[in-house]
């Protein structure tokens, strides 16, 4: 098979590693690709919302198979218009994309499908909005209606702020129409966790639950990011708990999509907050995770390509489970610095070659080049570097050794990536 696939981070490196493992694989090609993922396929520079180009190029190197990592493409109706030149792309349509493109669409299915989710009330008017909010207690949630990058939602715990927020994404427009509308909900208390599932429409087959570490500080302070690094699998979900959110939430929201005419093909991933013992959703994004696809890809067995056939052909259900590398798979995220609002680019990326070829350790590429055979830096997010290891205690510390070998001007990271799996055990 001749494989496409589209994005530039750390995620696409991670999927572009684990495909090129694939018997079945001929030619892997990723647009537009990093510098990392240039060392295990061939990239090509067309932007990932160049839709026709895609189309285009997809078409004169006979791809078999396309598979789109970013949100942005699959809400803007990239796996439509695929679908229409009749070329097999892995990801949902754009009315399933809106599970994550829309917070109002996300919400009122799940409030019309009885997954459990915060009480919750959304507003177009500003005036009728801000009226609400003088009614309420903190905490509270302020969000977006549409995508913002991983920035477009508030824990709210003062009332000063609550206004701040709301004007900045009502009036202000600082992301601009994706504020146009908000969702005000409830502040639910508890544990985080991110739970991706393949889907073909009718069938899931669940990954790994993951934890992803948002703020750009230790102890989860300082703004958020696109995520600074995180682990798999977490201590406290046990089978039973796997079960609940399987049937509760992950198999009743591809139902309500199906009965609404989506067939929700992809990945469906759950942001899930466990409060008082019981797993409630905070969002769904409609793709892989991005740091969270690093630990669960390197913690996977066996051949990712025939899945991804799998989801988009509707035969999901031939393929009876996933395996797993016994142990623990972590993540930490290298930044540049100035990342999260103004990273540092261009610069030299050293230590590389002294983990290479190992095993348990892989260091996936986000925001980087390569020029002259030398790495640099071209993002805010920069490398992954991801370890796999018997128990918690040893996967963090494999993880934090490699990521002593690696060096580059302004380099930043958490110190604390994992800390939060040793204290729930």
């Amino acid at each position: 098979m001749n494989v496409l696939v589209i994005g530039s981070g750390g995620r696409e490196h991670a999927l572009c590693w684990k495909i090129t493992q694939s018997k079945d694989l001929n030619k892997l090609y990723c647009a537009p690709g990093n510098g990392g993922i240039s060392d295990v396929a061939e990239c090509h520079d067309i932007n990932a919302t160049d839709v026709s180009g895609l189309i285009d190029f997809s078409r004169n190197m006979k791809i078999d198979l396309v598979v789109v990592g970013p949100e942005n493409p699959l809400a803007a109706g990239i796996v439509d218009a695929f679908q229409v030149k009749g070329v097999p792309i892995f990801g949902p349509v754009a009315r399933g994309a809106a599970i994550e493109a829309s917070k109002i669409f996300s919400k009122e299915l799940m409030k019309e499908s009885s997954v459990p989710t915060a009480p919750f009330q959304v507003f177009d008017d500003y005036g009728k909005a801000l009226g609400h909010l003088e009614a309420r207690q903190v905490p509270f949630v302020i969000k977006a209606d549409g995508l913002c990058a991983g920035k477009g939602a508030y824990v709210i715990k003062d009332m000063a702020e609550a206004r701040s927020v709301l004007k900045e994404l009502m009036v202000s427009k600082i992301y601009g129409d994706a504020g146009r509308k908000v969702v005000i909900e409830d502040f639910l208390p508890g544990i985080e966790a991110s739970y991706l599932a393949f889907a073909d429409g009718e069938t899931i087959l669940p990954m790994p639950a993951s934890q992803d570490h948002k703020p750009l500080l230790d102890d989860d302070l300082g703004p958020n990011t696109g995520g600074m690094g995180a682990y798999t699998p977490i201590p406290f979900i046990n089978d039973d708990l796997d079960r609940e959110i399987r049937d509760t939430i992950m198999l009743r929201t591809i139902a309500a999509m199906r009965q609404r005419g989506i067939p929700y093909k992809g990945v469906l991933y759950g942001g899930l907050m466990f409060s008082g013992g019981k797993p409630y959703v905070i969002e769904f994004n409609a793709r892989f995770g991005d740091p969270e696809t690093q630990p669960i890809i390197f913690k996977m067995k066996g051949d990712l390509l025939p899945v991804l056939v799998a989801c988009v052909e509707g035969k999901l259900n031939n393929i009876k489970e996933l395996e797993w590398k016994d142990g623990v798979s972590v993540c930490v995220v290298l930044a540049s610095g100035g990342y999260p609002e103004n990273p540092d680019k261009g610069k030299a990326i050293r230590g590389l070659h002294r983990l290479a070829g190992r095993d348990d350790v892989m260091v996936f590429h986000a925001g980087t080049k390569k020029v002259n055979n030398q790495y640099i830096t071209s993002g805010g997010r920069v490398l992954g570097v991801t370890a796999i290891g018997p128990t918690y205690e040893n996967a963090i510390k494999k993880a934090y050794d490699a990521v002593a070998m690696i060096e580059f001007e302004g380099m930043f990271y958490r110190k604390d990536i994992g800390k939060k799996a040793l204290m729930m055990r």
